[in-house]
């Protein structure tokens, strides 16, 4: 299957380069590599012109297409017309030799999976089950005999019987899911979420649906939101067998203040996509559990080192708690289906 490769970027060449050496040294290597600088300067398009790539294709955008979601559906408009697979990386992953190989491999043998995406391996945290070991289930999750230690967010959820009711990379209809991930089992995953940093759709997908508007800007859970509209069209999966490492680049984040506002709209906007019209207990869990994860991030003002970054945060989470009262996000267009590029 012909593939292609989209990477937005923005201010990171050296985590790009990175990223590019890793997919040079793939078993299997893109058609094409689509490369969507938004770019306030010449340091990525000069570090590409003094590294050379097969089917490299770089694109500089203009201010009009700069911001992920843009950028996004800016490099979707530029895929070749006999691709079939289109992939998308975070500009700070590298890859494990054999991702693209496993990613086309899951599509070629399951024609009903549409999105496929993998698991970081520098932000695993799965343990073997011990035998005869008894696990504490509000602060242990266990999955096919692995458990995951539980942060105290969710340690907390538990305890309050607000932690989701289904598996990794599910939303529930009070949204809020678990984002642990999965254990390295071999095996693949149904899941509602993709995440972006990671993930790969058929071409018709997006003959279908783009990347909202809504999320133009920074554009904190436009995966998810593209990831519940393509359901639409196939499966969602996650392959343990897709792995690559997520180094989280600081550099181009928002504000924490902004950042918390985001969280809690965001998550409002996306919650409704997959739930439009939720019942009492799902609207009571949503914001139980939205105001008990802004009151943790208030007590790390004292448990933290970086305390003016969790009283930001938190300060933002508020505001965009009490915003919503006042002023909902609007979703744009039917919540399965934007304008098809």
């Amino acid at each position: 299957m012909k593939f292609s490769l989209i990477v937005c970027t923005y201010m990171r060449p050296e985590s790009l380069l990175d990223l590019l050496h890793s997919v040079k040294n793939q078993l299997l290597y893109p058609d094409e590599i689509l490369i969507i600088d938004g770019s306030s300067n010449q340091e990525t398009e000069n570090v590409l012109k003094n590294n050379e790539f097969r089917n490299l294709k770089y694109f500089l955008v203009s201010d009009k297409d700069k911001g992920l979601t843009k950028q996004r559906n800016f490099g979707i408009s530029k895929v070749a017309n006999d691709s079939e697979i289109i992939c998308f990386l975070d500009d700070d992953t590298v890859l494990e030799i054999d991702y693209f190989s496993e990613t086309i491999k899951t599509f070629e043998e399951n024609n009903d999976v549409s999105g496929v995406g993998g698991v970081a391996i520098n932000e695993y945290k799965w343990k073997l089950q011990e035998k005869h070991k008894l696990y504490n289930k509000n602060k242990y999750y266990l999955f096919e005999g692995y458990y995951y230690k539980e942060g105290i967010r969710n340690v907390v959820r538990n305890y309050l019987r607000l932690a989701s009711n289904l598996g990794p990379g599910r939303m529930p209809g009070y949204s809020h899911g678990r984002t642990c991930g999965f254990p390295m089992t071999g095996k693949i995953y149904d899941v509602d979420l993709l995440i972006g940093m990671s993930m790969s759709f058929r071409k018709v997908v997006f003959k279908n649906i783009n990347f909202s508007k809504f999320f133009e800007g920074y554009g904190l859970y436009e995966d998810a939101d593209f990831s519940l509209r393509a359901l639409k069209f196939g499966k969602n999966v996650i392959n343990t067998k897709v792995r690559l490492s997520h180094f989280h680049d600081q550099s181009g984040r928002p504000n924490r203040y902004q950042y918390g506002k985001m969280v809690v709209r965001n998550g409002w906007y996306v919650w409704r996509i997959k739930n439009s019209n939720p019942n009492i207990r799902d609207r009571f869990k949503w914001n139980a559990i939205t105001i008990l994860l802004t009151l943790i991030r208030y007590t790390n003002i004292i448990s933290l080192k970086d305390k003016e970054a969790a009283f930001t945060e938190a300060l933002g989470r508020t505001v965009g708690w009490w915003s919503l009262f006042f002023n909902k996000p609007k979703h744009t267009n039917n919540k399965l289906s934007d304008k098809p590029l």
